[in-house]
């Protein structure tokens, strides 16, 4: 019953078999390969851009803080949530990478909205070159609280971003199961948007560890290369990035993990509504559920692994009312969740 984390379920066999294709000869280094161009390709035609730059990165933390520091200046601020991946999850690997630039939270909780944007950006240049400069939006799609931001809400936050001629930055890691949950192409998540540079991941979706940083302005590129090989995330046998990347766009395979997952959560909300407090709106993988810590510790002596959003497992209080958190990936059993509801139904 393995609910902590999509980063920890397996490699799909297919990612596997295509490491393994690849792991014979002699090729270029450094994403000079001809499986490479291929993926850069393939990706360019998913989201309708034949101008993309596309770029691999090993991990989400490269492909966030890369990807910005390319859209934002050092004496720049990027406006995000305070629940924001790139300020909760990235050990301030944005700030690093756009060497001094800073994080300027949008006030509320995982998803901003267009007025509350407005004000935060107004509040800034108001200190001429005594404070920080405007710089881009960030939006986590999915949200580090399970929650969705639908394609008029991200019209709405673009616009806002574009009336001040700010570029916009979609951090994706869960890019495949916010389309999903949208039904949505990538391109109308994205370009059609007003999105300026897309993380799509794959690292959450069934691969072993491959992000592609999708820019829709091909001027930046050159400077994304110079970025991502002086941030140490140029890897010299590429190939490995690309193979995985070319069987996750195989016969849409993106989408069959990521439609999995979503509807293992699904399976999981059904079960639970009427025996925990559900917290989030979980149209993607993420289920946010309040049960008493009691529940809580028989859950976990049970086997089942998960986090706590706020809290420990361990208390004074036996019926103190906890938040958890449960993230399903492509690979649970439906026998694994249907026991985890069975003992949360239980109590």
């Amino acid at each position: 019953m393995y609910f902590a984390s999509d980063n920890a379920g397996p490699l799909h066999p297919k990612a596997l078999e295509a490491l393994t294709r690849a792991n014979e000869g002699y090729v270029p280094g450094y994403g000079g390969d001809d499986l490479t161009a291929r993926v850069q390709d393939r990706i360019r035609d998913l989201f309708e851009a034949p101008d993309a730059a596309v770029y691999l990165v090993a991990t989400g933390t490269a492909a966030n803080s890369i990807a910005l520091a390319n859209y934002c200046q050092p004496f720049q601020t990027v406006f995000c949530t305070p629940l924001a991946h790139i300020n909760v999850d990235e050990c301030n690997a944005p700030e690093f990478y756009m060497g001094g630039g800073k994080l300027t939270l949008v006030p509320g909780s995982d998803r901003m909205t267009p007025d509350a944007l407005r004000a935060t950006i107004e509040g800034e240049e108001v200190r001429g070159v005594h404070g920080p400069q405007r710089g881009p939006v960030s939006i986590t799609q999915i949200t580090e609280y399970g929650n969705l931001y639908s394609l008029e809400d991200l019209h709405a936050l673009t616009a806002v971003a574009k009336d001040y001629n700010l570029p916009v930055h979609l951090d994706g890691a869960r890019f495949a199961n916010a389309c999903m949950a949208l039904g949505c192409t990538p391109a109308e998540m994205s370009w059609k948007a007003g999105v300026d540079v897309a993380v799509f991941g794959g690292t959450k979706n069934g691969l072993m560890g491959v992000e592609a940083v999708v820019m829709f302005d091909p001027d930046k590129a050159w400077e994304f290369e110079l970025r991502r090989k002086r941030g140490g995330h140029l890897f010299s046998k590429h190939r490995y990035l690309a193979a995985q990347m070319d069987a996750y766009l195989d016969d849409n395979l993106w989408m069959t993990l990521a439609q999995q997952s979503n509807a293992n959560a699904a399976h999981l909300v059904e079960g639970l509504t009427g025996a925990a407090t559900i917290r989030n709106e979980p149209k993607g993988n993420m289920v946010f559920f309040d049960v008493p810590r009691h529940l809580h510790q028989k859950l976990q002596a049970a086997g089942a692994m998960y986090y706590l959003w706020e809290g420990t497992f361990e208390g004074d209080d036996p019926n103190e009312m906890l938040t958890g958190r449960l993230v399903c990936d492509w690979s649970i059993s439906q026998d694994n969740i249907d026991k985890f509801i069975s003992l949360v139904k239980a109590g």
